[in-house]
């Protein structure tokens, strides 16, 4: 299994980091073991004082592909869920500084909390979803997939002309606006429309 992400997908987002607008999709990977699963706490490592939080949609995939064309890309994944892709931002701060690979500040355990996944055939539209997170009962982050850059089926696609995608590989396809830090003793909620599909704490 493979965890696969897209950096720089909301023009927001990219904009509130100082970030450049990518001209193809920003790909990263994270490590099996960043996967934190069924609500379990977030124990907050002692390597870092600035972790970020970034909500983001990720799909599943259902069917081993390579080179997938964007027309079938809808083929190759059948269920959607919610993920955090959490940054130690002041890792990849001094990585991004040196011109250095941030997989660290990305990758580290239980750094990708992953909610249960539910049919993608539950939602009309997945080019059309409403989705947040709250901290401690506060919205912080509010998007729609919509606004992606690079929507789901062209990441797919993409992807697949690098890297061979398998059953199980999930893809985290960005985070929205309004990425902030959490602390000790944090609350985090995870919403897919009004529905409810993360809730743990920060330790």
């Amino acid at each position: 299994m493979k965890i696969l992400a897209i950096g720089r997908n909301y023009t927001e987002h990219i904009a509130e980091l100082n970030n450049e607008r990518p001209d193809e999709p920003v790909i990263f990977t994270k490590p099996d073991n960043a996967l934190l699963i069924k609500n379990k706490p977030f124990y907050y490592p002692d390597y870092t004082k600035d972790i970020h939080h970034e909500v983001e949609i990720v799909i599943k995939i259902c069917e081993a592909g390579k080179c997938i064309d964007k027309r079938f890309a809808h083929k190759y994944y059948n269920e959607v869920g919610l993920g955090i892709d959490f940054t130690a931002r002041d890792l990849q701060a001094k990585a991004k500084s040196k011109g250095l690979p941030w997989a660290l500040a990305k990758g580290f355990d239980h750094s990708a909390p992953v909610s249960d996944f539910v049919p993608k055939t539950n939602y009309e539209d997945l080019q059309n979803l409403n989705f947040s997170l709250k901290v401690n009962g506060e919205e912080r982050q509010k998007g729609n997939t919509s606004h992606m850059l690079y929507p789901i089926d062209e990441i797919v696609s993409y992807i697949s002309q690098f890297i061979t995608l398998k059953k199980g590989d999930i893809i985290f396809t960005g985070t929205p606006k309004g990425v902030g830090p959490i602390q000790i003793g944090d609350r985090l909620e995870g919403f897919i429309e009004d529905k409810k599909f993360m809730d743990f704490e920060v330790k």
